[in-house]
């Protein structure tokens, strides 16, 4: 399982996040910079153990109401080859594993083959501050296919577990400025 070191990153995740967020087509804030707060999450273990995996849920509060997103990351000790222009948060350095390529993770193989075998129950949601400690509150509904499929994040999240949807979907919380807790749908088998 993966450790999760209580170490430095500088720059720190919610700085890269700041800058790369706006750029996203999928972004629903205005033209002030983000104003982020880190609302929940979880992680995922790579069986090799080489790339670090969180889905990361940022509030932004700079907009007229919070909006939540849902940014999956993927800590590398090397640059990812072949990574699309834009994939790459940044690179920080972490006190204890020395310097991190953050990608965003729909763009690595890595963690797009754990997030379908979490949809196949074959992977075990993880805390995402604690090590070799499993988040239960992280359910999946429903089983994705056997072979490949493609998987479907959703980016801006709602609070709205959809009960009723056919395919295997994933459904974790996060908690708004005020305190309130919510759940929704990160990422369903797309149909």
């Amino acid at each position: 399982m993966a450790t999760v070191h209580r170490t430095t990153l500088s720059p720190g995740k919610l700085e890269l996040i700041t800058d790369w967020l706006p750029q996203q087509k999928w972004y629903a804030g205005g033209p002030a910079t983000p104003d982020l707060t880190n609302a929940g999450g979880f992680r995922l273990d790579d069986p090799e153990g080489e790339v670090g995996i969180e889905f990361m849920v940022v509030v932004d509060s700079a907009a007229e109401e919070p909006v939540a997103y849902l940014v999956p990351l993927s800590y590398r000790g090397a640059a990812l080859e072949g990574a699309p222009d834009g994939a790459l948060l940044g690179t920080s350095e972490h006190g204890v594993l020395g310097t991190r390529w953050i990608y965003d993770g729909t763009h690595d193989p890595v963690v797009q083959a754990q997030l379908g075998a979490l949809l196949r129950g074959q992977a075990e949601p993880q805390h995402q501050r604690e090590s070799d400690t499993p988040d239960p509150s992280v359910t999946v509904r429903g089983t994705g296919p056997d072979g490949g499929f493609d998987v479907r994040i959703n980016r801006v999240l709602t609070s709205a577990e959809a009960e009723e949807r056919p395919e295997a979907h994933l459904v974790a919380g996060w908690a708004w400025p005020d305190g309130t807790a919510a759940r929704g749908v990160f990422a369903a088998v797309a149909s």
